[in-house]
């Protein structure tokens, strides 16, 4: 399986990184390696000394596709919830300065939280779906769908143009505004509609 994830999803993110706004999805992958075990604590790694957390609704892929219209992207999930996209924006800082990929960054070991999933069917609208996350029991970062500058449908779509779509693949739909370090011994908690569906500890 892989892991598609989308960055600059929300204006807010876009504004507190001062990054410039996108025209079409930016879009990296994460390698099957980078999913942080269950039951597993999120260690920080060496080569970083600003790893920050960026949570993010997640869709599972459940059916084969590729150049998928818009309108037909519903039928190739029915799974959501909500995972950690860790970032060594230290790291990403001197990429991106020299023009380089983010892989580095980006795709590293346990660098992917994933949380768990829940039917689609059980939401009323998947266009208006709130998520937090919580650090020692205070939310630090809070989102919803409808805030997404691209839905979770025309991300489909727009990943399927380049890539085939296979059971199995998670794609991280982007962050919202709230993005910061974490440091040792910190808790975090992702909730999706109250739920809470992942629970991580920082060594």
């Amino acid at each position: 399986m892989k892991i598609i994830c989308i960055g600059r999803n929300y204006a807010n993110h876009i504004e507190e990184l001062k990054n410039e706004r996108p025209s079409e999805p930016v879009v990296f992958m994460k390698p099957d390696s980078a999913i942080l075990l269950k039951q597993h604590p999120f260690v920080i790694p060496e080569f970083s000394e600003d790893i920050h957390h960026e949570i993010e609704l997640i869709v599972k892929i459940s059916k084969v596709g590729k150049y998928i219209e818009p309108k037909f992207a519903h039928k190739y999930y029915d799974e959501i919830s909500v995972g950690i996209d860790f970032t060594a924006r230290d790291l990403q800082a001197k990429l991106k300065a020299k023009g380089l990929p983010w892989e580095k960054a980006k795709a590293f070991d346990g660098s992917a939280v994933i949380g768990e999933f829940l039917p689609k069917s059980q939401f009323v609208s998947l266009e208006n779906v709130t998520f937090e996350l919580t650090n020692n029991n205070v939310t630090v970062q809070k989102g919803n769908s409808e805030m997404m500058m691209w839905n979770i449908d025309e991300l489909i779509s727009h990943v399927s143009q380049f890539f085939t779509l296979k059971i199995g693949d998670i794609i991280f739909t982007g962050t919202p505004e709230g993005v910061a370090a974490v440091k040792p011994d910190d808790v975090l908690e992702g909730f999706l509609e109250g739920r809470k569906l992942f629970r991580i500890q920082v060594k």
